[in-house]
């Protein structure tokens, strides 16, 4: 298994993982994240695409015997002044197939993200998990990463007429 950069011909592949995102997501809170719907695939595809040629991007895929089994996507931020966030990496994406999990794939994701977001002389990497990811969560604090912000969510009332 190696851990290398994001291709065009991977971009299907990156769909449809990115689709998986979105259901395990709504899965855990479907009052909060959307749900899949016809063109998702095609949409986080063609979303990830546009990245791999954005020079303060960074899109990872891990790969097995010609097979990508999950993927890493970053970039690089400046200023974030409603976020009160200086520059920063940003990890907006980790996920491994979940017929794939448990072997360390997000760990080695993780770390080769990190990597290259630290080469690019970020002075700290940030990331949001969902409140239910548990598993995720554990794996971003043994990388060193606190607790920083509380995402809350309330819905809106309903408008009549």
């Amino acid at each position: 298994m190696k851990i290398r950069p994001a291709q065009r011909a991977d971009v299907p592949t990156l769909g449809k993982l990115g689709a998986m995102m979105v259901q395990m997501h709504h899965d855990l809170d479907p009052q909060r994240f959307i749900a899949p719907r016809p063109g998702t695939e095609q949409g986080y595809g063609g979303y990830l695409g546009s990245q791999l040629d954005q020079k303060d991007s960074v899109v990872l895929v891990a790969e097995e015997d010609g097979k990508v089994l999950g993927y890493a996507f970053g970039h690089v931020d400046d200023y974030d002044y409603p976020s009160l966030r200086g520059p920063a990496g940003i990890v907006e994406d980790i996920l491994v197939d979940p017929s794939h999990r448990g072997r360390g794939i997000g760990k080695q994701l993780l770390d080769a993200l990190l990597a290259e977001l630290t080469k690019r002389g970020v002075p700290r990497v940030v990331l949001s998990t969902a409140e239910r990811n548990g598993v995720a969560q554990k794996l971003f604090e043994k990388a060193g990463f606190r607790r920083t912000m509380i995402e809350m969510t309330r819905e809106s009332p309903l408008r009549s007429g």
